[in-house]
C-alpha cells in the first residue's frame, strides 16, 4: 500500500507528493499527520536546502476528504481537524528556514488552495485552477486563506473570490499576484525542477532570513520592521556565504553558495 505523502531527495532539494490521486489528494488525517512528520524531517536534514510540495495524479489537492467527515467512526470533529491537522502544516511552512514551493500540478481547491498560497513560491501549470470552495458547502475559509490571500490579492478581491466559491484560472492567479508565475503543462516538471535546483544553491541562510522577515513585516510597525532588517543583515554579512558572494563578484565567477 502507498504511503499517502511521498518524499524523494535529490540534488538537496525535498520533493513532497501529496499522493491520494484517488480522491484528488484530499486530506485524511492519516495524511495530514504524515505530512507534518515528512516537513519536520525536511527542516532537520542540513542536506535538504529548499523543500517542494506537490500533488500525484491530476489534482494537487481537493481539499478535505468529505467522506472522512461524513463518516462517524471516521471523522475527526472539525476542532481537531484544525487544530492538529491544517493549523500545524501552515505553521511549519511559514517557519521552516527554507524555501518552499508549492508546484501546483492540478486543480487546488479548499485548504489544498490555501496550503499553497502559504508557501514561499507559488507555481502554477497552466491547466491548473484554484478555487475557495468552502462557502459551497456552507463552510469558511481556514489553513491561513484569510490571512493570506487579501494580502496577496487585495480585500475586495479576496472577500468575493471567498464568498462566491468561484474558480481562478493559473493565469489569471497569476495576473491578479496571487502565484508568482504560470508554467505550461508539458514542460512543468522540468521547470519545476530547474526552479528548486536554483533556489537549493542560493545563500539559504539569507533566504531564510528573508522568509522570517517576510513573516514579521505582516504585524510588524515600520521601526520594528528597521529594526530587524538591520539585526538580520549584520547576520547575513557574518556568514560564510557573504564572503563567499563577495569574493566571487570580485573574481568574476558564479559563487558557490553551502547554505551558512
Amino acid at each position: 500500500m502507498n504511503k499517502s505523502i511521498q518524499l524523494n531527495i535529490k540534488n538537496q532539494v525535498a520533493f513532497i507528493s501529496l499522493n491520494r490521486p484517488e480522491v484528488f489528494n484530499s486530506f485524511n488525517r492519516e495524511m495530514a499527520l504524515l505530512l507534518q512528520k515528512t516537513l519536520d524531517d525536511c527542516e532537520k536534514k542540513d542536506e535538504i536546502r529548499t523543500i517542494v510540495i506537490t500533488g500525484n495524479g491530476k489534482a494537487f489537492c481537493a481539499g478535505q476528504d468529505l467522506k472522512e467527515v461524513t463518516t462517524p467512526e471516521l471523522n475527526p470533529g472539525f476542532k481537531k481537524i484544525l487544530e492538529e491537522h491544517y493549523n500545524p502544516i501552515i505553521t511549519r511552512i511559514r517557519n521552516i528556514k527554507k524555501p518552499i514551493i508549492a508546484a501546483v500540478n492540478g486543480v487546488a481547491a479548499g485548504a489544498g488552495a490555501n496550503i499553497a498560497l502559504a508557501c514561499d513560491v507559488v507555481v502554477a501549470s497552466d491547466k491548473v485552477s484554484f478555487i475557495q470552495a468552502f462557502s459551497k458547502i456552507g463552510l469558511v475559509p481556514d489553513s491561513g486563506g484569510t490571512f493570506f490571500l487579501p494580502r496577496l490579492i487585495g480585500f475586495q478581491k479576496a472577500s468575493a473570490l471567498m464568498m462566491l466559491g468561484e474558480k481562478v484560472s493559473a493565469e489569471e492567479a497569476e495576473k491578479l499576484g496571487m502565484i508568482y508565475k504560470v508554467i505550461p503543462s508539458e514542460s512543468f516538471s522540468e521547470e519545476v525542477e530547474k526552479l528548486a535546483f536554483h533556489l537549493a544553491n542560493m545563500p539559504t541562510q539569507a533566504l531564510g532570513f528573508i522568509k522570517e522577515m517576510l513573516n514579521k513585516s505582516m504585524t510588524n510597525t515600520l521601526e520594528e520592521q528597521l529594526d530587524l532588517e538591520g539585526k538580520l543583515q549584520i547576520a547575513s554579512a557574518q556568514s560564510n556565504d557573504y564572503q563567499e558572494g563577495v569574493n566571487a563578484f570580485v573574481e568574476k565567477r558564479k559563487p558557490n553558495f553551502e547554505g551558512n
